[in-house]
């Protein structure tokens, strides 16, 4: 099946679950990159949301791009993006209306225990840690889930070397001591 171009997968999901399952396999790491970049806190679920969404309007899936589905699956993403952003908006105008608070977690103090105890500040912390450019191949290794030789070719470097890279910054987080709380 993978062999089979996504407008073929499309196509084949009418009769086969799996089709449509490759099509997932093949372009969710992308699409959910995509919306981690603009609004991470939701990413995961509107990764599903766009999906499900591919899935109900499969039929209306045009080949525009070579077999590729990848510029129909953005489209739906950004479609998705736009609603959730009009409903959030939707909801916050109704809380102010009402005089409820805009922000959905009160803030008695949790805002600043959380980012003490985050894991979040504290790998952001110890990612400026290393040099630039070993955290430059790590991040676009992990957090952007990019394959080796697409990161050898954004730091202009060969592939083992965006890989000794990755490695030797994912070395040095693990050595680092853990920040003591104070």
């Amino acid at each position: 099946m993978t062999d089979r171009t996504d407008a073929e997968l499309i196509q084949a999901a009418e009769s086969e679950a799996a089709a449509f399952a490759e099509l997932y396999r093949r372009h969710v790491p992308t699409v959910h990159a995509w919306f981690r970049r603009r609004l991470e806190w939701a990413a995961s679920d509107l990764t599903a949301e766009a999906f499900a969404q591919a899935w109900l309007s499969r039929r209306s899936f045009r080949d525009e791009a070579d077999g590729s589905a990848l510029p129909w699956l953005f489209g739906i993403a950004r479609n998705v993006a736009r609603e959730s952003a009009r409903r959030n908006a939707v909801e916050t105008r109704a809380r102010r209306r009402l005089g409820l608070p805009t922000d959905l977690a009160p803030e008695d103090g949790y805002a600043a225990v959380e980012e003490r105890l985050s894991p979040r500040v504290a790998l952001a912390e110890a990612l400026e840690l290393l040099p630039e450019h070993e955290r430059e191949a790590l991040e676009l290794r992990v957090v952007d889930e990019l394959p080796y030789p697409d990161v050898a070719a954004r730091l202009g470097v060969r592939p083992a070397a965006a890989r000794l890279r990755v490695s030797r910054a994912l070395r040095r987080l693990s050595t680092m001591p853990l920040k003591e709380d104070t």
